[in-house]
Parts: structure tokens; sequence; C-alpha cells
């Protein structure tokens, strides 16, 4: 039998608190519960068990949960884990001699966990504390499996078996200090995606929309179900609000273990207290519930199970928080009465890390406790904790634990194989990104309405600035000049493309953490998603200048054009969205888009033939995008073997000779043709659209060639992208 705690200043004979009850009466119920009956309330009353779309109160207090043992514990033994510092760079590292000294090594050591053990059960709150630094999210991280392979020592077990990276993603979910939340969805729809990702594809509708409804009742967000995220542009739900949202999601498919990094940081003490509420009713449903705090309320207080003080990576403390007292008390720094537990014990942790001998005393002091402690809890402890893993998710799940698609299967080999990766198949997977994605997109027509005006602006200026251009030799140069300007402006105005992605970074790196998702699924859908709008830009953009220049090829030269300007596009959209997945910053990336792509307007050809570029940047001419839609489109305007574009006297325009009298002209022609043995008149032609293209340097590839080489580019770019995905957002420490 456990001894209780009478006060907050009890006597030494009161080690321990009485351990919480496993299933109180008042305790919801399982989701497997939850909807195995609301199942049966439809079958009483469809008769058939068919799904009905109706939502139903139903009275859930008769269905509660039987007492049990405890099956999941997870415990840490020695972790340890230090990260390589660089030193400043100093005047005396560089000119060493001047003082007579040697340079140091460039990098030392800085350990960020020493030696932290502990452990967390189900049914229970684990909190990690302390002050800024103290390593309180690296902690979190490690019991997450978010720090690189290789880098952090120690051991992290599950019912003492070692806890296999892909087993760990799909039992647990880790909600993020900040809310990473598309803004222009409701609260229920959010919720919703949320559950289509995490939830088997063998649920009904019915039923997830069920669980959705239930968690929403759950975590107080009835009055803001309806109400949209919002952002720093869109009015929508409160801070509190936010981050109960971040926690669903995160709990939607009902996780073995929770990790939250600070999920009341922001929040007044209300709504914190109501968030950490949430988590006490998350742990009686038979869940372990790890979080990082930084100075919790009284009321707070309260809600915890165990609590871990952190002091430069190293233990301060841990046990319950009725310990605290006789802990400080038996240190010599008794609590006083009316004193928050919590910050006197931060207060003393931080006093005495500025001290000389910093935190050592305590340390050793915890170290001690801790074995008269273990001492304590072998002889007076006899729980039922020879579960194997396997048999715990077995049991959990089938008390209605629904991690996605599990079975509990009697004769499984590993708990891992209980278990698939994903929830959903690929196509699933792709067809509700692409919904939720149109979905956000569809609740900001500012945000196309402005791509589609600049690119409207853009033509109209071509259009009227190259006005129904002539045949004559000044109008082939226009021509150039035209086609040069419109196929760099096209790749230009995707550079938007850049902040969609880096906006969207940590939802994908929070949501595939964790499976939700795979990684292919997220870049088809995102390249389908912006076909639609590339498609109606191009046609635009087109439309407005064809005619307007007065380009030649009829409608079948006007289709191809159009297809020219919609694969430029692609192309850009494809290379701007694989550079917002290597760098992290959007005026760092829009730096390198437009440097980047004025490197490719130079080497298209324009500005000199290819025949004149050096052979040493002959290479960045072949990898230039807008080299193949700008050929594309001159051979579709000058592939008229028949049309004529220098016809005699013409042949001295755009030289000095271009000012003399017609006369003159006619004179000099006569005695050209004399010269050269050919009649030259002023109906005679001189220059061709092969001619021209020759002239360029465009004779490699045709029109066709280089407008597939053109969408080739865009799925170049796109598989860069998804690499950049796979390599660039592992989320894990190094």
């Amino acid at each position: 039998m456990m001894l209780s705690c009478g006060g907050e200043n009890e006597t030494a004979s009161c080690f321990r608190r009485a351990p919480p009850p496993r299933a109180p009466a008042t305790v919801l119920p399982t989701l497997g519960q939850f909807l195995n009956y609301y199942g049966d309330v439809r079958k009483e009353e469809t008769g058939d068990g068919g799904d009905t779309p109706e939502h139903h109160a139903l009275d859930m207090a008769h269905v509660g949960l039987e007492p049990r043992s405890v099956p999941f514990v997870l415990s840490f033994n020695n972790l340890t884990y230090s990260v390589k510092v660089r030193r400043k760079m100093s005047f005396s590292m560089l000119f060493p001699k001047l003082k007579g000294t040697t340079v140091a090594d460039d990098a030392g050591t800085k350990t960020l966990l020493n030696d932290i053990s502990g452990e967390a059960r189900d049914g229970e709150i684990l909190a990690v504390m302390g002050a800024s630094g103290s390593g309180k999210s690296t902690l979190i991280d490690a019991l997450a499996n978010r720090i690189a392979k290789g880098s952090l020592k120690g051991k992290v077990a599950l019912n003492g078996e070692a806890l296999e990276s892909r087993l760990l993603k799909v039992i647990s979910a880790y909600v993020m200090q900040d809310d990473l939340l598309f803004p222009m969805l409701t609260v229920e729809e959010t919720l919703m995606f949320a559950a289509d990702f995490r939830l088997p594809r063998t649920l009904s509708r019915s039923k997830k929309k069920a669980r959705v409804q239930a968690l929403i009742d759950q975590l107080g967000l009835r009055n803001a179900a309806k109400t949209v995220i919002g952002d720093e542009g869109h009015r929508g739900v409160s801070g509190g609000e936010r981050r109960r949202v971040s926690i669903g999601i995160d709990i939607i498919h009902d996780p073995i273990i929770l990790f939250l990094d600070e999920p009341t940081s922001g929040l007044d003490s209300t709504s914190a207290y109501m968030v950490v509420k949430v988590l006490q009713r998350i742990a009686h449903t038979g869940s372990i519930v790890i979080m990082s705090v930084h100075q919790p309320s009284s009321r707070i207080l309260g809600l915890l199970d165990r609590m871990i003080f952190l002091s430069r990576g190293q233990t301060v403390f841990s046990g319950s928080p009725l310990q605290l007292p006789i802990f400080f008390s038996e240190f010599g720094h008794p609590i006083p009465e009316n004193e928050n537990r919590t910050e006197f014990a931060l207060d003393l942790i931080r006093e005495l890390e500025s001290s000389p001998g910093g935190t050592k005393s305590l340390v050793e002091f915890n170290e001690s406790w801790q074995s008269i402690m273990n001492l304590h809890d072998t002889k007076i402890n006899n729980q039922n904790d020879n579960l194997s893993l396997k048999e715990a998710i077995s049991a959990s799940i089938s008390r209605g634990k629904l991690v996605p698609g599990a079975t509990p299967a009697a004769n499984t080999v590993s708990p891992t194989s209980m278990v698939p990766t994903f929830a959903n198949p690929f196509w699933v997977e792709m067809a509700k990104l692409s919904k939720r994605s149109v979905m956000n997109s569809r609740r900001m027509p500012e945000l196309f309405g402005i791509r589609l005006a600049a690119v409207l602006v853009t033509g109209f200026i071509l259009a009227t600035m190259f006005w129904k251009l002539d045949n004559s030799p000044k109008g082939v140069q226009e021509r150039l000049g035209f086609f040069a300007f419109a196929m760099s402006t096209t790749f230009y105005t995707t550079a938007d493309a850049l902040p969609v992605f880096l906006q969207e970074r940590y939802i994908f790196m929070r949501e595939t953490a964790h499976n939700a998702y795979r990684r292919s699924s997220y870049l088809i859908s995102h390249a389908l998603v912006s076909l639609p709008t590339l498609l109606i830009l191009a046609l635009a953009f087109s439309a407005t200048t064809f005619w307007a220049v007065g380009l030649d090829g009829g409608l079948p030269g006007f289709l191809f054009y159009f297809l020219v300007i919609f694969a430029a596009f692609w192309a850009g959209n494809s290379f701007v969205t694989f550079l917002s997945g290597v760098v992290p910053h959007v005026m760092l990336g829009y730096t390198i888009v437009v440097a980047i792509l004025a490197y490719f307007l130079l080497f298209s050809g324009f500005f000199i033939n290819r025949d004149r570029i050096p052979s040493y940047w002959i290479w960045f001419h072949y990898l230039s995008l807008v080299k193949y839609p700008y050929e594309a489109v001159l051979q579709n305007e000058f592939n008229d073997p028949v049309k004529c574009f220098v016809r005699g006297v013409q042949i001295f325009d755009n030289t000095p000779l271009g000012v003399v009298p017609g006369s003159t002209k006619l004179k000099l022609l006569e005695s050209m043709s004399k010269t050269l043995g050919v009649n030259i008149t002023s109906s005679t032609c001189l220059t061709t659209g092969s001619d021209i293209l020759q002239q360029n340097g465009i004779t490699q590839l045709s029109k066709w060639n280089c407008l597939w080489v053109t969408v080739a580019w865009g799925f170049l770019f796109r598989v860069l992208f998804y690499f950049s995905l796979l390599l660039g957002s592992k989320n894990k420490r190094r």
C-alpha cells in the first residue's frame, strides 16, 4: 500500500503520493468503445447496420472502463546527447604568432543531456520542467526519436523492448510548440482531414465523423467548430483554441504515446489550464502523455502525475509533484507554505546555477534520493508490468486504441508488423491532399487574383509595346526582343510559388514525421493542384499577346504558342518549387531565383548566339530553362520557308545606309547585282525565316522537341523536389 501526504510540509515519512485511480467512473471511453457503441446504436435505429449521416448525442454513462493493470511503461535510461559548438573567430586565432600562442581547435562540445533516466506510464502525465536552455525540448525530442541515430546515447524502451522508429511513428504523436495549421480551414475541417489521414480506410465515413465530433467535444471546441483557424490577415479562433486544435489533429488516431513541446506556451492561465485538462483526459483513456512546460500554475500542477526538473542537461528532481516539499525540505531549502512549488523550485535552481558550485550539490542529492525511492518502490510496489510489448499493443487495440489499420493478431511475429506504415493507399492520400489544398486556396481568391492580374498587366504592356509588328528587318529584331522578354517574364511570374511550400514546410514535416501520408503523395498532389492555375495563366498571357503582337501561324500557331507558354509556366513553377524545398527562407529564395533566372536569360541565345558562347560556358546554355521555349516560339514564328522578311532595299535597314534616298538604294542594288552576278530588285527576297533561324543558331532541335524538353525540365525539377523532401525534412536533430 502506498503512503499518502496530508500537506505540503508533511514529515519525512511521507514518500509517495497515492497513484491516481486507473479507471474512474467519469473517464471518457476510448475511441474504439465509442465507435463500437455508436455502431450498435446505429444498427438499432436503422435495422440494417447502414451508415446514417445524422449525428446522435449518445448517452455514454454506462460505457465505463474496467479496472486494469498498467500495460505500457516508457522507460529511458542514461540518455546523453552532445553537440559540437564552433567557437567564434577572433583576431588572435587568425594571427596566433602575434601573441606567441597557438590556435586551439575551432570546435568544442556542449552536453545538452547528461545521463537522464526516468519512466512514464499510461494514464499519467509526465512533465519535463526547467529554465530556458535546460534541455526540456531536447529530452522530448530524444524520447520521440527526433534525434539522428548515433547522436544519442542511452536506451529508450517501451515495456522493456527497444522502440523501432517505424513502430513509434505509428503509435505516437508529437505536438510542436508552434501551431502549424492551414489558416482557411475550419476547426471541424482540420480535424476531419486529420481523421482521413490517420484513421484506417476500413472505418466508414460516419464513424470518422463521429470521432471528430467526439474529439471536438473532448477538446472543448464546440463553439469554434465552424470557425476558420485564421492567420495574421484573417480573423479566426483564439490562441488557446488553436493550441487545442493542434493537439486534436495529432490525437485523432488515439495514440498510445503523446509528446508535446511547450503546449501551454503563449497562453493565458485559463487557456493553459484547459489545455492540460484535455491532456489529462487523454491520459486517462490509456495514453502516455509527456510534455515540456516552463512554469505551470498551481492548478496545472495538480493535474500532473510525474515531474522531471532539468538544469543544464542534468536531472535535479524526478518524482511526483507531492514529493517536491519533502525533497527540498530534506535538501535544506523547505518550500514556504503559500509558495508555488514549481516557482520556488525553478528560482532555487537558477540561484544555484549562478553560484560557483552550480547545481552539483542538488544533482548529487537527487541521485541519493532516487536510490532511496527506487529501493522503497521495489519493496512496496507490486504492479503487473510484465506484459510484453506485443501483448500490450494487442490488448490496447482490443480495448479500442485505433492506431491506423491495426489488427490485434495473436500470432503476430513482432509488434511492428501489427501496424501498417500508412493508414491509406497512395491514391486516397493524393485525393485528400489535393482536396485540402484546393479548399484552402479557394478561400483566399485574392492570391490567384493577384497572379492573374500580374500576368494580364504584363501581357497588356507587351501587347501595346509590340503592337502589330511588321515583317521588316526592324520587325524581325522587335520580334526577337518580344520573345526573349516574354519567355523570361513567364519564368519570373512563377516565383510566387516560392513561399507556398515554405509556409507548408513545417506542416508537411509534422504530418510525414508520423506517417500521415507518403511524400510521393504530397509531391503528385502538389503538382496536380498547380496545373489548373498554370493553365489559366498561360491561356490569359497567350490570348493577350498573340494576335495583338501580330504573330504568325493562325490558329495552329496560337495553339502551339499557348502550349509553349504553358510548358514554360510548368517548368518555372517546378524549378521554384524545387528551390523552396532546398532554401529555408523566403528572401534568400527570391534572391536565388532572380539571379538564376537572369543567368538563364543571359545564356538563352538571345544576347549572344550559341556559336559565340565561350566553350567553358556552353554547358550553361544547355541548362538554361529559357533557351528551349525561346527557340520553340522562334521556330513557330519563322518556320515558314515561303515567308520573306527582307526584300530588296530593306537590306540596308538597320545600317547607316538606311537613311539615304530610295533612288540611291536602288542604284546600290544594281551595283551589287553586277558584282555578284545575280539580279537583285526591290522585290527580291533576301532573307527568309529559315535564314533568321540559321543566323540565331537555332538549328539543333525542332520546335516540338524544344517543347518536350521544356516539359521534361518540369518533371526533372519535381523529382529533385521529391529528393529534397526525402533528404531535407527528416525533422531530426543531428
